[in-house]
């Protein structure tokens, strides 16, 4: 097995028969498909669409995604955001950096005042988007006390959440405490939490996006997102106050070599 840096162009006369592609673009400054003629298998832990948009000829060469391999790790990211939100971590840290004591965020506080988003106990989460990362979510926050809704392309029941249909966003999203966004990077998804979206939440509420930057619109942060992501380093957007920038490989490896049918075939 060899391993290059992503930027690394592969030798067109290198022998190989699988690549496993970390963070595979369509536009990757080398194209596996072409320079690697005896190529049988690829596997990239990006969206099926971006791999299929780079022209493979799937008739030659196997594709497989990287669904479930982070599943867990990403639904675990998303409950630390809105945590981190909830609880006001980012506060409680700026003033420790500042080497102040935050009093007003001492003694007690109301749990569910009006207009406030202080715990995730009775938070009303609505998840966009509800693949595996989505599923993996929905325990953790029904764990804590949180009620969750669904929004995707057809209405129904997943993961034991009830989802409706992206007609119903005008409705949901005024009562909305935690909006968690999951979408992926496609044509349909670009722009999706727009200017009018956005102002239908209430003032309280919270955006986590652990989707692609693309699939939010809001002014200079759909801006800045847009032109580089991640975002370069010195960027405005990590400085302001209310913004929070944050086995499936082996297994298929071992049915390649074996000669067995492979998981998450596109």
């Amino acid at each position: 097995m060899k391993a290059r840096h992503p930027t690394q162009l592969i030798p067109e006369k290198l022998l190989i028969d699988g690549v496993i592609g970390c963070q595979f673009h369509a536009s990757s400054p080398y194209d596996v498909n072409f320079n690697i003629n005896s190529l049988r298998w690829s596997m990239h832990l990006t969206w099926r669409s971006t791999v299929l948009a780079a022209g493979f000829d799937t008739t030659r060469v196997k594709l497989t995604t990287g669904s479930g391999l982070h599943d867990h790790t990403v639904a675990e990211h998303a409950l630390g955001m809105l945590l981190n939100a909830a609880r006001r971590f980012y506060e409680m840290r700026d003033y420790q950096t500042r080497g102040q004591w935050p009093g007003h965020l001492g003694g007690p506080q109301p749990d569910r005042e009006p207009g406030t988003f202080r715990t995730l106990r009775d938070a009303r989460v609505l998840e966009w988007g509800l693949g595996n990362i989505a599923k993996c979510l929905v325990p953790h926050l029904v764990g804590l006390g949180s009620h969750v809704n669904g929004v995707a392309r057809s209405a129904g029941v997943r993961a034991g959440v009830e989802v409706f249909g992206e007609d119903k966003l005008a409705e949901l999203l005024p009562a909305t405490d935690a909006l968690v966004m999951i979408l992926p990077g496609i044509a349909s998804t670009r722009r999706a939490l727009n200017k009018e979206r956005l102002a239908l939440l209430p003032k309280h509420a919270w955006v986590v996006n652990v989707g692609w930057g693309s699939s939010v619109d809001v002014d200079a942060l759909f801006e800045a997102l847009e032109a580089q992501e991640p975002l370069p380093e010195g960027n405005k957007l990590y400085k302001a106050k209310n913004l929070g920038a944050e086995e499936l490989v082996v297994d298929n490896l071992r049915r390649f070599l074996a000669g067995q049918d492979l998981r998450n075939v596109i």
